[in-house]
């Protein structure tokens, strides 16, 4: 009876282990976005759109990552109404960025702000 309950034991955590090491054979990026500098100048929280899904939530000083598959990727950045006045979203979409993620990469992008409105700008990961 003992070796019939190791027998079976061993043999789930047999199949407890090929899905990971299936897994560990799938190449990913990595993308942060980050809000941490008080660079874009408003309240508002702002929403990341990742192929144009809403994906993320940033608050002033929060960030974000993403573990994607390599290749093109559509980000969007738009103001997300909430209870803070003047948070309403403009009538225009806003622009879309594209980043290439290749198998492996760690990228860091911070928001930053002009006339045109919020985009993502390239940032060093400081470590």
């Amino acid at each position: 009876m003992r070796w019939s309950a190791l027998s079976l034991f061993g043999l789930l955590s047999l199949f407890a282990a090929v899905p990971q090491v299936q897994a560990a054979g799938e190449d990913y990026a990595v993308l942060i976005i980050s809000r941490e500098r008080l660079e874009v100048a408003t309240s508002c929280e702002i929403g990341v759109y990742i192929q144009d899904q809403l994906s993320a939530r940033l608050f002033q000083e929060q960030s974000t990552s993403f573990n994607l598959p390599p290749g093109k990727v559509s980000l969007r950045l738009k103001l997300l109404p909430g209870q803070a006045p003047g948070c309403n979203p403009g009538m225009l979409a806003p622009g879309s960025q594209e980043v290439v993620l290749h198998a492996g990469d760690v990228l860091k992008y911070r928001l930053a702000m002009n006339a045109e409105g919020v985009y993502l700008k390239r940032a060093d990961l400081g470590y």
